[in-house]
C-alpha cells in the first residue's frame, strides 16, 4: 500500500505550502546523508520525505494526490513523472547542504541515477539491478466504455517478440487517466528489473456528448413556443435511456441546463459528473399565412 506523503512529512492534509517547506527542512536537516553517516536507514527516510516533498510542493501534484488517494496517485504517476521539474539540488543548498545529490556527490556520498529519481540506489554496488524504462501505452476509449469500465487487449513488444496483455479498464478513466502495471515496461540494464506499463486513456470523439472534466455537454433544439412556454423534451443519457428535462418559460438560447448525477464516474469512489444540455432556439426561416397572422397579433401586445 503506498505510504500517505502528509504522514511522512508529519503535516496536515491542510498545511501551507510554508509549513510543508519547514518540515521538509527539519527532516532533511536530520537524515540527509552529511548528517546520517552512512545509517542505511536514514537514507531510506531520506528518500520518502524527499519524493513526498517532491509531489506536495507542487500545486498540480498536490491536487492530484489529494484527489485519487496515495494508491490512485501511485497508479498515474511514475518515478519519473513524480520528480519531474524538481531540482533537489537548488532546494538542499537553499538549506545550507553544498555538493550534487543528485546523480553526482554530496559531501563524500554517492548515489546513482535511477529511472526518474535522483535515489537509484548507492553507488555501483546496485548497478546491476537498475530498473528498466518506464513504457507508455494510449488507449482509445468511447465515452461508453470510460462511463461503465470494459475490458481490453494490447500488444507491446517484450525485446522484439509481442506480448499480448489483457487489461481490466475501471470506470471513469477519461484522458490523461493512467494505470500502472507493474513489471511490464522495458527490462532493465544488466539484468534488472523490467520498468513498468502505464496504460493511459485518450476519449473518442461522441456524436451527441462532448466531455468536460467529468461532466457531459450535450445540445438540443427547440421551438420558439417551447422557449416561450415552456416545454418537456427528451434527453438521452449514456446507459441508452431517455431523460425528460423540463424547459422553464422564458428559456433563452444557449442556456445551460444541469442534470445532476448522469455524467462521468471517478475513478475512485463512483461519484458521477452531470450532464448539461445546452439549448438552441430554432427560428424558421419562412412563415404561413396563419402563423405570420398570429405573430402579428402577438406584436400588438407588446412581445
Amino acid at each position: 500500500m503506498a505510504e500517505d506523503y502528509y504522514k511522512i512529512l508529519g503535516v496536515n492534509r491542510n498545511a501551507s505550502e510554508a509549513d510543508i517547506k519547514k518540515a521538509y527542512r527539519k527532516l532533511a536537516m536530520k537524515y540527509h546523508p552529511d548528517h546520517a553517516k552512512g545509517d542505511k536507514a536514514a537514507e531510506e527516510k531520506f528518500k520518502k520525505i524527499s519524493e513526498a516533498y517532491a509531489v506536495l510542493s507542487d500545486k498540480e501534484k498536490r491536487q492530484e494526490y489529494d484527489t485519487f488517494g496515495s494508491e490512485g496517485f501511485r497508479q498515474r504517476f511514475s518515478q519519473e513523472d513524480i520528480f519531474r521539474g524538481f531540482n533537489i539540488n537548488d532546494i538542499l543548498r537553499e538549506f545550507g547542504f553544498g555538493g550534487d545529490i543528485y546523480g553526482g556527490e554530496s559531501r563524500g556520498t554517492r548515489f546513482s541515477y535511477g529511472t526518474g529519481s535522483p535515489f537509484g540506489g548507492r553507488g555501483r554496488q546496485q548497478s546491476q539491478s537498475v530498473k528498466g524504462a518506464d513504457l507508455l501505452y494510449e488507449l482509445p476509449l468511447t465515452l461508453r466504455e470510460v462511463a461503465f469500465g470494459t475490458t481490453k487487449a494490447v500488444t507491446i513488444q517484450d525485446q522484439g517478440t509481442p506480448e499480448r496483455i489483457t487489461v481490466k479498464i475501471p470506470k471513469g478513466m477519461t484522458a490523461g487517466k493512467k494505470l500502472r502495471l507493474a513489471g511490464k515496461g522495458n527490462p532493465g540494464p544488466f539484468g534488472g528489473p523490467r520498468g513498468d506499463l502505464y496504460i493511459q486513456a485518450t476519449v473518442m470523439d461522441d456524436p451527441i456528448f462532448s466531455v468536460e472534466g467529468q461532466d457531459l455537454v450535450t445540445h438540443r433544439d427547440i421551438k420558439l413556443t417551447e422557449a416561450l412556454l415552456g416545454a418537456t423534451i427528451a434527453v438521452p443519457t449514456l446507459d441508452d435511456k431517455q431523460y425528460h428535462l423540463k424547459i422553464p418559460p422564458g428559456t433563452k438560447s444557449g442556456t445551460k441546463l444541469r442534470l445532476p448525477g448522469h455524467g462521468l464516474p471517478a475513478m475512485q469512489g463512483g461519484k458521477k459528473g452531470d450532464l448539461y444540455v445546452r439549448v438552441n432556439i430554432q427560428i424558421p426561416k419562412s412563415l404561413t399565412s396563419a402563423q405570420r397572422e398570429l405573430l402579428e397579433k402577438l406584436a400588438e401586445t407588446g412581445i
